[in-house]
């Protein structure tokens, strides 16, 4: 393949021959053009030229990735892209339904399983709780149900009205609103809830009635008699809602998903008294295989399933503990057609026609045999990934990126498709070093079948194993975008001018051997049980830097990233972690509760912070500079301009979200979406203010010579150069420049930012404060999307905050980060139920010794080297 002048993002008119069928890996710093070579340019042509040929209508459907900045690319073949992202927002999409897994098992449970005596065939839709037909009539298929009761709305009642005994009704004006209704009412807002009478009690909380009434805001309530008996015209007229209807109505209709997660706390859930938790309704639940209904079947570990379904494969049907003749009778047969049928189905749907087959005995070793075998090959994928412990019915926002995008890769095995290119991103991200090779393996199958694969990767095992490098850079954002090596791995040695070569060749590291730091104390953890983790007790040494280390899945996430911050917030008292706004639906999203105490240590610990990768912000408008808090003090420099005095701008005036300075005609997107109906839309630049976000008045007071938009255009390392001698903001563009996003501009949009940008800007705004000691700083994954540099980088900032007091628990599958840590807990020794123990625990050499472990032989290399 040969590109020619690309100049998507950074990459400075870029010319470069990749060889097909063969892997090759994408390297460089982060930020330094990977991406945009590999994404935004060539899976962007393929994906363009592909839709070419698609029908227009059939275009608008499509996520496209849009038309990228280049001259020409030749030999591109088609091409299908994996890339990290966070499951998709809908908590009924499952491990099953991500894979099509969960079709072929409702076609095996609708074709050959084990019917009761008389019930008809039921169709693969009636073993869906996401269809009319399968869902549970109770619960609608959700397996729970809720209800709003006294005491979830009134947690504490010994407190009055007016002390907002009713925790369930709005804070601020809204809620006071409601109590001031109350008081024209005639109800006592000053008597302890408990002893208030019973019906006023019902009725405040689940009346139906909604009756208007005049307000009389701020008077007692003594006074509010006086003046409804001497018909004094209101403040206003009020209308009562009861606190159940509240919760209710804002629950069903709130667009916010932070509103929908507070109500939500209101509402008491239980399994379904129907189905159980199932989800399904009675007759599907009563159709087994192998003695499994279908709703059991699904919470099998993938490993599992595929045990059962071997001898099936192989033409053995399970055994059902109690055989029953397969048999349809005439008159059921023909009640499940017309069921079928009154559904908008088709009479003659499945894979043999019920009305004509009266003993079904052979005809079902026969199709469960195929369908087993077809479930088998798809299972026998995700296994050899290392995704075994994960069960179909697992929902995929509980997954990693890493995990979903492995789902996919497992997939695409399946599929055998021939002469296309799979473009990747860093596949093995949330992978131990144990599971690499299954990795490498499953990324072979797919080179073999005739692909072509081109993987953009920090990892050097997979830089090592690769058939061509393209290394970019040969620094980040303005300083990358240039190819500085493309070539077979060997090859690149020799070039000076490449970061990535001198973690590619070294033989060890040149850094000296640091002594493990003595614990202050210890955190200790007792009875922990969370997902996979039963009764663990776990102790965390205090003042050092401690490294969770195991194979996928192993219950690494469920101790450090939230049974640990949970049990330490709750003795902190520090409030639950606001909802995202794409957060799925809060009574879908049932998280298990941790079990557990914490029995020593926590009087050392006076903060935490954990630092996730979640976005910093779900719009545009968010933005590195707003989030670190550092726009503020840029804003408040422009204030203080003499321009700005003399006009009496205040700082406000330079926020691209405020009228008064904000461009009229984008409101302060600096953009305006042009839609081009079956084509993808495309976004220009504001004709009214080319792009600045800003009014012309606005873009006319200048600090330093350069106005507000011009600012936030700037790098971070070219701001820290501009504000030297601002100390609140220097300290804050330091912070970013020493974690390794000195390329990342002022105003780049948070929908623009990777997950690992995202969790080293949180870092970057923690490393900035003054630090006080004593804090707790808990982080899943930080290396992920870290070039080995970068990853140097961060490392001398996490072991800082330890040398400041504070404690840092990190978990990892980077052994670098390891074997660099004071103390390491190993997690396993396997996945899912295979794991949930603490293997070993003790510092890097020890645990590099440990017969149990199986970190141990990939950290063993890692400390022989120091």
């Amino acid at each position: 393949m040969r590109v020619r002048g690309a100049r998507q993002n950074n990459l400075k008119n870029v010319d470069v021959e990749i060889p097909r069928d063969a892997l090759v890996v994408f390297t460089g710093v982060s930020g330094s053009g990977k991406s945009s070579l590999a994404f935004g340019t060539l899976y962007a042509e393929a994906q363009r030229r592909y839709l070419e040929s698609v029908a227009p209508y059939a275009r608008r459907l499509i996520d496209q990735a849009g038309v990228p900045d280049v001259d020409a690319i030749e030999g591109l073949p088609p091409a299908v892209a994996l890339q990290q992202q966070r499951g998709t927002p809908g908590a009924r999409s499952s491990v099953g339904s991500v894979t099509t897994l969960s079709s072929l098992v409702r076609m095996l449970y609708s074709r050959t399983g084990t019917y009761p005596p008389k019930q008809p065939m039921l169709f693969a839709e009636d073993f869906s709780p996401n269809t009319v037909q399968g869902a549970c009539s109770t619960c609608h298929g959700l397996g729970r149900v809720y209800a709003v009761t006294e005491q979830s709305m009134v947690p504490d009642d010994s407190l009055t009205i007016r002390e907002r005994a009713i925790a369930s009704w709005p804070p601020a004006w809204q809620g006071q609103n409601l109590r001031d209704i109350l008081v024209t009412l005639g109800f006592d807002v000053d008597k302890p809830w408990r002893d208030l009478p019973k019906k006023d009690r019902d009725w405040i909380l689940f009346t139906e009635e909604q009756p208007t009434v005049p307000v009389y805001a701020g008077l007692t309530p003594k006074d509010t008699r006086a003046a409804l008996a001497r018909k004094d015209p209101p403040s206003y007229q009020g209308t009562f809602t009861g606190a159940r209807r509240y919760v209710l109505h804002t629950f069903a209709n709130t667009q916010s998903a932070l509103m929908k997660k507070r109500v939500s706390q209101f509402m008491v859930g239980s399994d379904c008294p129907t189905c159980h938790g199932k989800r399904l309704k009675p007759e599907a639940l009563s159709v087994t295989f192998g003695g499994l209904d279908i709703a059991d079947f699904s919470q099998l570990s993938l490993e599992r399933l595929a045990e059962l379904l071997r001898p099936v494969a192989r033409g053995n049907l399970p055994s059902t503990g109690t055989e029953q003749r397969a048999s349809v009778s005439k008159k059921a047969a023909r009640a499940a057609i017309e069921r079928r049928v009154a559904s908008g189905g088709s009479a003659h749907e499945g894979a043999f026609d019920v009305r004509r087959t009266p003993n079904l005995s052979e005809e079902k070793r026969l199709a469960a045999q195929r369908i087993a075998t077809e479930l088998l090959e798809r299972l026998t994928a995700l296994v050899d990934l290392g995704l075994g412990y994960l069960s179909l019915d697992r929902s995929t926002p509980t997954l990693s990126p890493g995990e979903l995008q492995r789902l996919r890769l497992a997939t695409q095995l399946s599929s055998q498709l021939f002469g296309v290119v799979y473009v990747l991103d860093e596949p093995s991200a949330g992978l131990h070093p144990a599971d690499g090779e299954a990795l490498f393996t499953a990324l072979e199958r797919l080179k073999a079948s005739g692909n072509s694969l081109f993987v953009v990767e920090h990892d050097v095992q997979m830089m090592r194993r690769a058939d061509w490098l393209v290394d970019v850079g040969p620094a980040a954002g303005e300083h990358g975008g240039r190819i500085v090596y493309s070539g077979p791995p060997a090859g690149l040695a020799n070039v000076k001018a490449s970061t990535t070569a001198r973690y590619l060749f070294r033989a060890s590291t040149n850094e000296p051997r640091r002594e493990p730091r003595r614990p202050a104390g210890w955190l200790r953890l007792s009875g922990i049980t969370r997902n996979n983790l039963r009764r663990v007790d776990a102790a965390f040494p205090l003042g050092c830097f401690t490294t969770v280390t195991g194979v996928s899945g192993s219950g690494k996430s469920s101790l450090v990233s939230q049974a640990l911050p949970e049990l330490v917030r709750k003795h902190l008292g520090q409030p639950e972690e606001e909802a995202e706004e794409d957060e799925p639906n809060p009574l879908l999203s049932v998280e298990q509760a941790t079990e557990g105490t914490i029995t020593g240590g926590l009087e050392k610990i006076r903060r935490l912070v954990r630092v996730d990768q979640r976005p910093i912000g779900r719009t545009p408008r968010s933005n590195l500079a707003t989030y670190t808090g550092l726009f503020d003090h840029v804003r408040k420099l422009f204030a203080t301009t003499p321009g700005a005095r003399k006009r009496r701008y205040s700082a406000g005036r330079f926020s691209f979200n405020v009228a008064e300075g904000r461009c009229p005609t984008c409101e302060g997107e600096g953009f305006v979406s042009v839609e081009l109906l079956f084509l993808p839309s495309v976004y220009a630049p504001c004709s009214t203010c080319h792009g600045t976000r800003y009014n012309p008045q606005t873009l006319e007071i200048r600090w330093n010579d350069l106005h507000i938009a011009e600012v936030l255009d700037l790098t971070v390392d070219a701001a820290r150069d501009l504000f030297a001698g601002e100390p609140q903001i220097e300290r804050a563009l330091t912070a970013l420049r020493d974690i390794g996003l000195g390329y990342l501009r002022l105003g780049q949009p948070a929908t623009e930012l990777s997950g690992g940008e995202a969790q080293r800007i949180k870092l970057a705004t923690e490393l900035q404060r003054s630090q006080r000691g004593d804090t707790l700083y808990v982080l899943d994954e930080p290396t992920t999307g870290l070039h080995p540099a970068d990853v140097e980088r961060l490392l001398i900032q996490l072991q800082g905050l330890v040398a400041g007091g504070n404690t840092v628990v990190v978990v990892e599958h980077e052994m670098g980060v390891a074997a660099q840590s004071d103390w390491v807990i190993d997690v396993g020794p396997g996945a899912g139920d295979a794991g949930g123990r603490i293997v070993a625990s003790g510092v890097p050499d020890v645990i590099a010794r440990s017969a149990a472990s199986r970190t141990a032989p990939y950290l063993k290399r890692q400390t022989a080297a120091r």
